[in-house]
This record gives structure tokens, C-alpha cells and sequence, in this order.
């Protein structure tokens, strides 16, 4: 069984899946930190707000909470039902990056791999000969077949 696991951890594919993880996570990072300490607070100063995660509909606060209403985190923390959208505003944007970026890796990667697969030659096969060329050898043949034929001459004399 341990002979087993070692072929299928060794397979290319197994391994090509496992690096591809662990970058995808380094570079899910990167997009997190590029969405949130700059594309955000760029959208946040357009639209009046540095920071989208303030942006939440408070439903419920618990029983005998004393911090502030408008703090996200202290509310998140102390329970409160809130429903909040400046934070899931953020992940969609997160998403929509990272899914932009890994389309145009994609597209230059296939872009790449198409110049280096190897193309059939074409093969140019001279052009044979037209019908009215292939009736009259069919004629001339059944001529020589039997001399002793002869048809009216028709449209192909």
C-alpha cells in the first residue's frame, strides 16, 4: 500500500495539483492585500468610506453590550446579527481580481503552448481531373473494350 501511495504522490499530475495549491494561496494572499490596502481605499475615498467593512445593517444587538453601534468588528465580536455587506462587497472584488488575473495567465499560457505544439504539415494534394475529364476516359475505355460500338455522338462528341 505504501509502494502505491508513493506512484500516485509521484504522478505528475498529483504533483503539478499540489504546486498549484500552494501558489494559488500565496497568490490569493497577494490579491487580498493588493484589494485591501489599495483598490479599497481608493473605492472607500471615491464613495465617502476608507474602510468598506463599516458598511453593515445592524439586526440585533446583544443583551448588555456597551460598545459603540458603529464598530463592525466590536459588534461581530460580541455577537451581534448583523448582516454585512461592505465586507462581502470587498470578497466579491477579491474574486473578481483574482479571476480576471488567473483568465489572463490562462490566455497567455494557451497563447504559448500554441506556438510550440507541433502543427501537421499540410499536405497539398495536387488537384485530379474534372468530371468531363473522367467521363471521357470512361468513354474511351468502353470503345477499346468493344470496337464495335458506336453510339451517337452526344453533348461530348
Amino acid at each position: 500500500m505504501l509502494k502505491d501511495f508513493k506512484a500516485f504522490i509521484a504522478k505528475g499530475n498529483v504533483m503539478d495539483l499540489a504546486v498549484a495549491v500552494i501558489i494559488g494561496a500565496a497568490f490569493g494572499a497577494i490579491v487580498k492585500s493588493l484589494t485591501d490596502e489599495i483598490i479599497m481605499p481608493l473605492i472607500g475615498a471615491i464613495f465617502g468610506g476608507a474602510d468598506f467593512s463599516r458598511y453593515f445593517i445592524l439586526l440585533d444587538v446583544p443583551e448588555g453590550y456597551q460598545g459603540p453601534m458603529d464598530d463592525y468588528a466590536a459588534l461581530q465580536e460580541a455577537g451581534a446579527a448583523m448582516i454585512g455587506y461592505g465586507s462581502f462587497i470587498t470578497a466579491v472584488i477579491n474574486f473578481l481580481i483574482l479571476a480576471f488575473i488567473v483568465f489572463l495567465l490562462v490566455r497567455y499560457a494557451k497563447r504559448v503552448m500554441a506556438e510550440f505544439e507541433d502543427k501537421p504539415e499540410e499536405v497539398v494534394t495536387p488537384p485530379g481531373p474534372s468530371e468531363v475529364d473522367l467521363l471521357k476516359e470512361i468513354r474511351d475505355e468502353l470503345r477499346a473494350a468493344r470496337p464495335d460500338y458506336a453510339p451517337e455522338k452526344g453533348p461530348m462528341g
